[in-house]
């Protein structure tokens, strides 16, 4: 049935609607100023607003001397533990390091030899899906987005818990632990689902087996014949490490916080920062730094001249090239400034895989765009002093190399940081704060209403 008259189409309708809701949705930028609002929850100067409390995770990127905001290089400290010792205990170790971590983050100490066996045991436990969960939630219904996928998977979760709606600390944490187990199947089967479907390619659904880690478990269900080398895995853990919290204040966990705040159930919880997570502002910016040096590839054809370079830097900031947005991606942080810790960690390690899979070249064009970015930047637009390479400059180049498709980039991000929402959850219930509710000046005119007739 067609509701639309003959020269009114639904295109043209929502075409004129669409300018409506934007017209109306559209404020004024000097009424920001003139009522001092922190848009984004940031001061001017970029200095978060503080809204909370948190002993999960710690940003440092800056001191203040004698009154004055002064940049250091970053620090990112899990319960105390500076995560540059983190991870250079379980390296030394030769062991994986994202249990260990998750039981950090969780329960605010670092875990005995048998308390982390006890949890790795529970955490293996906690892995197998739902008898049927993978046919008739994940497979009957495959998107082409895995995030999608995740978050529609989470909140089925729901239907088969008989206490899902129970807030009680041991069954939210049992809750979170059991996400946190099966995180990678759900991610990993909503892939297989996609390349099959959407992809016309084979479909493998390989069970989680107990014994590896997470990050073996990853490669395992995701690659046709299960294999991975050893440098593969712990590559992938240590980037597993590196996600898996960022203090309270980033969006998904700030978004765990404000549902939590309301008393919902876990999965509503995570579904809703999965949301958050899935924006391109927040998790997707990997995916977009490894689509920028694709185009780059092409367009400079001396990765060794570094004007050539600059010259393609300086046509991204302009809007001349890559995606017209003018953001050089990877490069630059909300906190940090002088360096993003996660990013130095990772580059040392980056290095001996790109020489494992005969990518030096292409790793030196990374290291050559991570120095001569900033300087661009700067000259560019003089208000970045200084900026450097994020997190995500990196990770990206390294799932590529690990050859896991770009559909994944983000899930896996998921896959470590629901470790860090599944602790802010928990916090915000044994604290039993308020609802998170700011406030919003309305700047609306007063009108009359007018009947319909006088329209």
């Amino acid at each position: 049935m067609n509701y639309f008259d003959m020269d009114q189409t639904e295109e043209k309708i929502l075409d004129k609607l669409s300018r409506m809701a934007e017209e109306s949705g559209f404020i004024k930028p000097e009424l920001y100023r003139k009522y001092e609002v922190k848009r984004g929850l940031r001061d001017l100067d970029g200095k978060g607003v503080l809204v909370g409390l948190t002993e999960i995770g710690e940003v440092h990127s800056y001191i203040m001397d004698e009154g004055e905001k002064v940049s250091v290089p970053g620090r990112l400290i899990y319960r105390g533990v500076d995560i540059r010792d983190l991870a250079k205990g379980f390296i030394e170790d030769d062991r994986f390091g994202f249990e260990e971590t998750a039981y950090l983050l969780l329960f605010g100490n670092l875990p005995s030899q048998n308390a982390q066996k006890e949890f790795e045991l529970l955490l293996a436990q906690y892995q197998r899906l739902p008898e049927d969960f993978t046919r008739d939630v994940i497979l009957k219904a495959p998107s082409k987005d895995i995030m999608n996928t995740l978050a529609r998977s989470v909140l089925a979760l729901y239907s088969y818990d008989d206490n899902a709606d129970d807030t009680s600390m041991q069954n939210v944490l049992k809750q979170c632990l059991k996400l946190i187990a099966c995180f990678p199947s759900l991610a990993v089967y909503g892939y297989q689902a996609f390349s099959h479907y959407h992809g016309n390619q084979s479909l493998y659904i390989h069970s989680p087996r107990q014994g590896l880690s997470i990050a073996e478990n990853i490669l395992s269900m995701l690659r046709p014949d299960s294999s991975y080398s050893k440098l593969e895995a712990t590559l992938l853990d240590l980037a597993l490490v590196l996600h898996a919290e960022h203090g309270g204040g980033n969006n998904s966990s700030f978004v765990t916080h404000v549902v939590t705040s309301t008393g919902t159930d876990t999965y509503s919880a995570i579904a809703a920062a999965i949301g958050s997570l899935k924006g391109p502002r927040h998790g997707g910016a990997n995916i977009k730094v490894v689509r920028m040096f694709e185009d780059m590839k092409e367009k400079v054809k001396d990765w060794e001249d570094d004007q050539e370079i600059e010259r393609y830097l300086t046509q991204i900031l302009s809007k001349d090239a890559f995606d017209r947005a003018g953001l050089i991606y990877g490069i630059g942080h909300a906190v940090y400034s002088i360096s993003d810790p996660r990013a130095v960690i990772l580059k040392g390690y980056v290095a001996q895989l790109a020489q494992e899979k005969g990518l030096e070249e292409e790793f030196k064009l990374y290291s050559k765009v991570e120095t001569l970015a900033p300087q661009v930047i700067a000259r560019f637009n003089t208000m970045y002093k200084t900026v450097s390479a994020n997190v995500d400059f990196y990770s990206g180049f390294v799932y590529k190399m690990l050859n896991i498709p770009e559909e994944m980039f983000t899930p896996i991000f998921a896959i470590s940081r629901i470790v860090g929402w599944s602790a802010h959850r928990i916090e915000e219930i044994a604290n039993v704060g308020k609802i998170i509710r700011p406030a919003y000046k309305s700047v609306a005119a007063r009108r009359h209403y007018t009947k319909m007739s006088e329209r």
